[in-house]
């Protein structure tokens, strides 16, 4: 990313590959396993896993809001996923021509 260190760069390409659907599906797996335990009289271990969904559930949403929101790497980019082009820098700095907007 282009506003984060080497360390978290590396954590959110890595975290990308997940798909987003693999996080319900563990936090489900936990609640599933934690209510076995439960109804077999293992509360303990039962509450422990069980609390392991939530966790796993925030850890998705980071993950879906790094993948939906990461910021582009340069203007070019952010104007191809339609962005406006930069006021501050010129059509040549941008490479490529901007159209005027036409005022109605």
């Amino acid at each position: 990313m282009k506003n984060e260190d080497t360390l978290t760069t590396e954590v959110e390409l890595q975290t990308r590959r997940i798909p987003s659907i693999g996080f319900l599906g563990v936090a489900v797996g936990c609640m599933a396993v934690s209510a076995i335990l439960m109804i077999s009289g293992r509360r303990t271990w039962a509450n422990f896993i069980g609390q392991w969904a939530p966790s796993i559930l925030i850890m998705g949403t980071y993950n879906k809001i790094a993948k939906t929101f990461s910021p582009p790497y340069d203007e070019k980019q952010r104007v191809q996923h339609g962005g406006h082009a930069s006021i501050l820098k010129s059509p040549s700095e941008l490479g490529h021509q901007v159209a005027p907007h036409s005022v109605s």
